[in-house]
């Protein structure tokens, strides 16, 4: 197999777009799967505007994605935290989160499963959180990013018979919009983060993508089941002394 076709949810901007772009550079096609229009643009580049938080939505979509193209990557990036203390969690939080983090996959991945098989090749990949470690505000976000784990260790078991590759990056604190709908872009407050890291930076969009384009390679067949956290020391420890 020479051509590869990349299946990214939330592909039209950050990591995904990133991403995207780079797997192009490299002879790929690319399915992006998102609410808002791609912020780029390329001929190997095809949009699916959907709600992944839907989850008929998200099966029409990929039904009709398994029958137009010959998925070998399936990369689920797409996310949303919804931050708040635990008093005021609410099982709305958990029920859109799941369906996000580990129904929208689980649908695509079935869709995509047949062709997977079949070509004996496959390379699944997740982005998952530091947060699956534990953070204040992340009630929803912290458990359904663990999940994402748990469900990619078990895909990795069962799909490792037919070539197909699971694995997770976990990024910690990146520059996105997801990062500075919480965090204010140049604030004291991020400055102060950056420093805790044991790096000394905040993570960026191309940190994360270079995991993803490790894990993305089919000559990487040997990795699998494995959470990469990208996250400059932050999964380390946070006790300072």
């Amino acid at each position: 197999m020479t051509q590869y076709t990349a299946l990214i949810t939330g592909g039209s901007k950050g990591i995904g777009a990133d991403l995207g772009q780079r797997l192009i550079q490299r002879g790929y096609t690319v399915v992006s799967l998102s609410r808002g229009t791609p912020e780029w643009s390329h001929d190997a580049l095809h949009h699916v505007e959907v709600d992944l938080t839907d989850a008929k939505a998200t099966e029409h979509a990929a039904k009709d994605i398994a029958t137009t193209h010959n998925i070998t990557h399936l990369i689920h990036n797409a996310g949303v935290i919804r931050p708040n203390l635990v008093e005021e969690a609410t099982t709305d939080d958990l029920t859109a989160l799941t369906q996000i983090h580990l129904g929208a996959p689980l649908i695509l991945l079935q869709a995509c499963l047949p062709n997977m098989k079949e070509n004996q090749f496959g390379r699944v990949l997740f982005n998952g959180s530091r947060a699956a470690l534990g953070v204040p505000t992340r009630t929803a976000y912290s458990a359904t990013k663990a999940g994402i784990i748990g469900m990619a260790r078990t895909w990795a078991l069962e799909l490792a018979q037919y070539g197909i590759t699971v694995n997770v990056v976990a990024p910690g604190p990146v520059q996105t919009d997801n990062f500075w709908d919480i965090i204010p872009r140049g604030s004291e407050r991020e400055a102060e983060l950056a420093k805790r890291l044991p790096v000394g930076r905040l993570g960026t969009v191309r940190d994360i993508s270079n995991a993803f384009m490790f894990f993305c390679d089919p000559e990487n067949s040997f990795v699998t089941g494995q959470t990469l956290y990208v996250c400059g020391g932050a999964s380390v420890g946070t006790l300072t002394l």
